[in-house]
Order: structure tokens, then sequence, then C-alpha cells
């Protein structure tokens, strides 16, 4: 059977579309969409596919392709575009038919229109003087392809629009026998000069790298690239052309999900023990979110992103976060977890916004060591004393927002959400564990449902 997985961003206007044609493959068992942090209302769309959809951990298209393989619970893989709707409806067994019969390990795509600029400026001269064996190939950005999962596992995918080049080229270096077929006439969307420019110049640098001939800072001075990557602030603060009465911020463990993520792994992988000594002993929420971040080692993100699936969430989380949303609320979670938890949890809820620690991957393996964001430190706008709380990210995102602490609710379960449930307008402690949350909260709500969050109103929830 076949995974056929899409990246995408800002595509809502596609994506079920893509999704439709892709589903009238019968080989096709396991459709995966993974969302590279879009700002429209793509993972909205995508889910009435009932498909699995998941959240890059890093921007870009590469980084969406390499989650997606490791996701993928078959042995076959096929890669198709978010933007195109004139597919063919055996676009997956044009694709996959050469790797299922055993004539191909990679599979590249032409269409039948005119190759474009990038292709036939940048990309066929370079292949023709670095790589001639490949450079016959008719379109060798094309993004449409499909192959062994063994076989993906090997190469480098690079982050941006050097991947698909990245991949056809590292496929002919590991030794993969290469076919191409064709998807007959496709339309697809036209870049302006700007995406054009940067296109051109990250195809440079992929085809470049492998070559050979160039390494270092010497890409870097002939590609002109350099690269910063989106904070989660930021990408929290992207629906500013909004207006927005009010905040709701969901703690994650024991709230949006009915158990606590980090217990749940230690479960399954064997570390219990530890996880305890560890929330026993330590007192600092730095050495604390280290520690605990340095039992995932080697633990793989698919292995993390699936365990995370599987958690059973509030049963009318997703109603009541549709209904926060038409009140006029910014609805999120901020988590002392993982981002890449976190952004699933929030995809499957249809939230506007996640904030977490950032838990780092090497080669698609944790590597124990976790990025604690500025945004949980004091800072200007905080509320409170501590030197990291949940409470100061949340006014930092209030101020963005123009929205006032006392338009807030944070609904939250244990003592590191002490905080922010005291200083916001309304406070909900949610079948808390703790007293002191109890005792601090506007609110209380003791079953399992967030039904009666409904019922507050936002002119009365100020204190």
């Amino acid at each position: 059977m076949v995974t056929a997985i899409i990246p995408a961003y800002n595509e809502e206007a596609t994506i079920r579309r893509v999704i439709q044609i892709v589903k009238q493959s019968k080989a096709v068992n396991e459709v995966i969409v993974i969302d590279d942090k879009s700002t429209d209302n793509t993972v909205a769309e995508a889910l009435k596919e009932g498909i699995k959809i998941f959240t890059s951990n890093i921007k870009g298209k590469g980084s969406s392709m390499r989650e997606g393989i490791m996701l993928a619970t078959n042995d076959i893989i096929a890669f198709v575009d978010a933007d195109i709707v004139t597919y063919p409806y055996d676009v997956i067994d044009r694709l996959t038919r050469p790797v299922i019969l055993k004539q191909a390990d990679f599979v590249k795509s032409y269409f039948e229109r005119q190759a474009g600029r990038v292709t036939e400026l940048v990309a066929k001269p370079l292949l023709s003087f670095l790589f001639p064996s490949i450079s016959h190939f008719k379109q060798p950005l094309s993004g449409m392809i499909a192959g062994r999962k063994e076989w993906f596992e090997k190469i480098i995918i690079e982050d941006d629009y050097g991947a698909d080049i990245g991949i056809l080229i590292d496929m002919y270096i590991n030794g993969a026998s290469i076919k191409e077929v064709s998807l007959g006439y496709i339309e697809n969307r036209m870049q302006n000069i700007a995406q054009l420019a940067k296109m051109s110049k990250e195809v440079t640098k992929a085809i470049l790298k492998r070559s050979g001939q160039f390494i270092g800072s010497t890409l870097e001075t002939i590609t002109g690239i350099h690269f910063s990557s989106e904070t989660q602030m930021e990408y929290a603060a992207s629906y500013n052309d909004k207006k927005f009465k009010g905040i709701a911020v969901f703690d994650m463990d024991k709230t949006l999900l009915r158990e606590s993520f980090i217990y749940t792994m230690a479960d399954k992988f064997n570390f219990r023990e530890e996880l305890v000594a560890i929330v026993q002993s330590t007192d600092d929420p730095f050495v604390r979110i280290k520690q605990i971040a340095l039992l995932l080692k080697d633990i793989s993100m698919a292995d993390i992103l699936i365990t995370a699936d599987e958690m059973a969430v509030v049963s009318d989380a997703a109603n009541v976060m549709d209904e926060l949303k038409k009140k006029g609320y910014l609805c999120g979670i901020v988590s002392e977890s993982y981002d890449v938890v976190v952004n699933h949890i929030a995809n499957k809820l249809g939230l506007h916004f996640s904030l977490a620690n950032e838990l780092e991957f090497n080669k698609n393996s944790c590597t124990g060591e976790v990025k604690i964001p500025s945004f949980f430190l004091q800072n200007r706008n905080s509320v409170c004393q501590h030197s990291y709380c949940k409470s100061h990210a949340i006014a930092d995102l209030s101020k963005r927002y123009g929205i006032e602490f006392k338009n807030v609710m944070a609904v939250g379960n244990g003592n590191n959400d002490i905080c922010m449930i005291y200083f916001a307008g309304t406070g909900v402690a949610f079948c808390a564990d703790s007293k002191a949350v109890n005792k601090i909260s506007d609110y209380q709500v003791h079953v399992p449902l967030f039904g009666s969050l409904l019922k507050l109103d936002l002119n009365v929830m100020i204190k």
C-alpha cells in the first residue's frame, strides 16, 4: 500500500481537492498533510477530509517532506503539491506503479507544459555541467515524486526550494534506479519575480553543494542565502489583521489532553522512575525542563508525534474552541511541553496558536536538548516576578494584539498554571490536581468537559 504525503502552506483553496484526487487511488491507504505553519484555513479545510495532519517543526517544504517520511507507515511513499487541482485522477498510480512493479526505486514526474524559468535558466544548465548523467530529466524541479521509504531515509532533503533537485541528485549519487513518468497536462501557479529569484538561489545552492566543489561560506557568497527562522511568537502573532475581543489560553497536559504527554511517553519508553525522580527533586524550572528533555534522547520525532496523536483529547474540545472563536477569542495553547507536540494538538483542535519549549532533533531523532524560548522569561510586559512563567508568554502575546490581561481567559490544571490563572481576567481551574489552583481561580470545572466555558460572558470576565 501507498502513503500519499502533501506538504502544504496557505493552500486553503485547493487542499481539499488535492486530497480528494489522491484518495481516488485504491493503492492509497494513508494520506498525510504536513502543514508548513499556514496562516490561513489550510488545516481546517484538510481536516474536513478526515486525514492525518501534522504541523512541521521547522518551516520549509523540505522539513515538511522529512517529517512526512518519518510518519509514513507504508514502504512506498508518493509526494504531490498542494496547490494543483488539475492532476489526473490516477496521479498516485502513475507515480507509484514503477516502484510497485520494482522497475524503479525512485520516480520523478514531468507534465505537458512549458518548463519553468528556473528549470530552463538555472537547473538544467547547472546539471548539464555538474551532473550530466541526470541532465536529461525534463522537469528536475517537479515536486510530484514517489519512491521506497528506505531510499528517502538515505538522503538529505533541503529545507527550502532546493529540496526537489537535491532529492534527484542524492538518489542518483546513492545508486537508486530512477524512472521519469508523465502526468499529462497540468496547470500550476506561476511564481512572481521575487519568489523566482529566491528559488533560483536555493536550487543553485542545492546543486553546488552536491557537486563537492563549493563548501561552507563559499556557498553563501555565491548564492547570497542567509537563513533565519520564524519564531513561535511571530507565528502566533500572525493574525494581527483580525480583531479579537479576548484571548482564551489553555494548558495542554491534563487540560486539553486527558493525560500528561511526558508521563505517557515515560510509560511507553520505560523512563517513568527517572521522570518522577526529576519532578520530585527539582524545583528550578530551567533545570527540570532540561533534565526531562534528556529522557527523550534518541527517540524519533515520529514516535513522539504518533504518541501525541493517540492521546485522548477532551471530547467537546473542538466544538467549544469553534464557539469561542465565534465569540471573538484568539484561542491557543501555552504549555511547558514541546512545540512539536503542542503544534499538533493545536492543529487537531483548529486553534490559532501554540507556544511551548522547542525540542531539538538531529536526523529525525531527539538530541535530548531543548530550547527555552525567551517569551517564557520575565520581560517588560510581565505581570509576575518569576524568572520563568507561562504568564510571561501570555503577557507578550496580549501586548502584541493590544488585548488587556483582563480580557484573557486562562484554563489550566497544575501549579505551573497558577500565575496565568491568577492574573487572567478569568482564571479557570480545570479538573485541577492542585488545591492552590482551585483556590486562586475564578471558576472551577470538575468534569472533563469545556462546555460550561461558553456560559462565561466576555463582558463580565473582569475581576
